[in-house]
């Protein structure tokens, strides 16, 4: 037998709750987290329609040979966007009338391997041996409900499908222990060229040496160094009571100082036309499955949490950035802050959910986007804005060179203790959001560790 999916009984009503159109299918996301023993699915989530326009709407349907699969794998990027630490998509589902049922998985192999290869395009972190690279289809006849449930290996394309085992179970995630800590960022990362698509590049491969740190970095869980297969609840897992509302701090302990052993650090000079600054205090959150959980696995998906965020914040401002440069609104200036992350808890589950929010944006905006996203409603008081906060100090912007694109923006950020807290939420820290400064040089020569 292959490997085995445990489901939270929610996808199996809103699977049982989709319409599908007469000669039609719907597709969609699975979203959950994997262990090595087995897998969990907490979350199903259709693909939304795209009108004419490009706007999403609620889902009508598709024939087989019709399915946009540029407009699945963006929705599945989006969504990846969205999901705390612990949290990732699994795979994908299929609901298609009998007279479509033959070439479902054929639909479903292209499907998957084009989803994994676009949302782990341009990841910062490494898989480890232990990260289970299967990723589960499927694909239920909409007339008789049956399901049949497949995996593929997405490292190998020439991966036939496997049988799995797919059992629905109560409250999945209720139990789930929550790991939340505040990061501390000032990273300064040189721009060799002013172009955008070179400085795209620089700060990926400024962000790629960071993220290389945190993986590295010492990670301390209640005060407990994470390290080994010590189980991370040790003591409280026989009191479920306990468990439910389980909120274990975590502090992440990062050198500068690279090791010694077997190799030198030397100092390198570069020369760079300007430098990207990303500075502030970020919230990060990830969620472990309670089924006899290591500390190290929990350390691994924390550390993958900040990674994602910092590098999904950075990728939404130059993108916005662009998008401003299209629009012929000349140069920008001023401070500008990467979007806030806010929260908000999945129906009928212990998780959350995030999502980004521009200064210029309200929870109006975050709430339509959830529903675009997510297909549910969300009332705005159910929005956690207050875990991060955006404050911007703005020192005088030079004036040499101020039509360069490294050269526009330059900002602080400050800390602010959040007045209220709201009901659901379960950590109280300080936080907020990172900015991002690009600080203008005529030729300037920094000087970095490698």
């Amino acid at each position: 037998m292959g490997r085995s999916y445990i489901v939270e009984e929610a996808v199996e009503k809103y699977l049982g709750g989709l319409q599908t159109p007469p000669g039609s299918c719907v597709t969609g996301l699975l979203i959950g987290q994997s262990s090595p023993q087995r897998e969990f699915i907490v979350l199903a989530v259709q693909t939304p329609y795209r009108d004419s326009k490009g706007h999403p709407k609620v889902s009508t349907g598709s024939p087989l040979d019709e399915i946009d699969v540029e407009w699945v794998t963006e929705h599945a990027k989006q969504l990846s966007h969205m999901l705390p630490g612990g949290l990732s998509i699994l795979g994908l589902f299929l609901v298609t009338p009998p007279e479509l049922s033959k070439d479902a998985q054929n639909t479903l192999k292209r499907l998957i391997f084009a989803v994994d290869k676009y949302i782990t395009k341009g990841r910062l972190w490494e898989l480890s041996e232990e990260d289970v690279t299967d990723r589960v289809t499927l694909h239920i006849c909409s007339k008789s409900k049956k399901a049949v449930c497949k995996t593929f290996d997405v490292k190998d394309p020439k991966s036939s499908a496997k049988p799995a085992d797919w059992k629905y179970q109560a409250g999945v995630s209720t139990s789930w222990p929550m790991l939340t800590c505040s990061v501390e960022l000032d990273l300064m990362i040189p721009l060799t060229e002013s172009s955008s698509d070179n400085t795209d590049k620089c700060m990926q491969d400024g962000l790629r040496k960071w993220a290389k740190q945190i993986e590295a970095g010492h990670c301390l869980i209640n005060g407990r160094q994470a390290l080994d297969d010590s189980e991370l609840i040790s003591g409280q897992k026989k009191n479920p009571k306990i468990i439910q509302h389980l909120t274990l701090p975590v502090r992440i302990l990062v050198s500068d100082e690279q090791s010694e052993v077997d190799e030198r650090s030397s100092a390198q000079v570069q020369v760079c036309s300007g430098s990207a600054r990303v500075r502030g205090v970020v919230h990060c959150r990830a969620y472990i499955h309670n089924n006899k959980p290591k500390a190290r696995h929990a350390a691994q998906v924390i550390k993958r949490d900040i990674i994602n965020t910092i590098s999904c914040r950075v990728a939404m401002f130059l993108e916005d950035l662009l998008i401003s440069e299209g629009s012929h609104k000349g140069p920008c200036s001023g401070p500008k802050a990467l979007p806030r992350r806010v929260f908000v808890q999945v129906p009928c589950s212990g998780l959350s959910v995030c999502d980004y929010m521009f200064p210029d944006e309200s929870t109006a905006d975050v709430a339509e986007r959830l529903k675009e996203m997510l297909d549910w409603e969300t009332p705005e008081g159910n929005i956690d804005i207050s875990l991060e906060s955006n404050y911007l100090f703005c020192p005088d912007v030079p004036e040499s060179r101020s039509d360069d694109y490294s050269s526009r923006f330059t900002s602080e950020a400050q800390v602010e203790t959040p007045k209220t807290q709201k009901a659901f939420q379960y950590y109280a820290g300080l936080a907020v959001a990172a900015a991002i400064a690009f600080l203008a040089t005529a030729t300037s020569l920094l000087y970095f560790n490698e």
